[in-house]
């Protein structure tokens, strides 16, 4: 079984379009949450129907005992991929940028895969750093 961790790009285009569904639903994947995930949903809700879908999803993976969070070493190492980033001359003050440089090592702690639609931030702190990503 695949180990794989759900950008939130995955989560917002299949709920609002019926995107990735095998990803989402599909046999032979064990599918984990980020924390770091959890906080931008729940930013980008603005319906109470939202903010419970959210609530459940969370309590969903809470309960498997597959919500991840980054440990201190993954917040450590994050800076210095910041770093090497910033260096190689991207703007590493974008919340974007720095909680997916979180979701990649969160999801290397773990042995899993990234899933995104947003294969460019993803592609660039490849190039710094090494952890598996891929499509939906």
């Amino acid at each position: 079984m695949k180990k794989i961790v759900l950008d939130t790009n995955v989560y917002i285009d299949w709920l609002n379009r019926g995107l990735h569904e095998t990803v989402m639903l599909g046999p032979g994947l064990v599918r984990y949450l980020s924390a770091v995930v959890v906080m931008e949903l729940r930013a980008g809700v603005s319906h109470r129907a939202s903010r419970d879908a959210v609530d459940a999803l969370t309590r969903c993976y809470r309960s498997a005992g597959r919500l991840v969070a980054p440990s201190s070493e993954v917040f450590e190492r994050a800076g210095a991929v910041l770093r090497k980033l910033k260096l190689a001359g991207h703007n590493v003050r974008d919340a974007s940028l720095c909680n997916d440089v979180l979701i990649a090592l969160t999801a290397r702690s773990i042995g899993a895969t990234v899933v995104t639609a947003n294969a460019a931030d993803f592609a660039a702190i490849q190039q710094v750093e090494p952890f598996a990503f891929e499509l939906p």
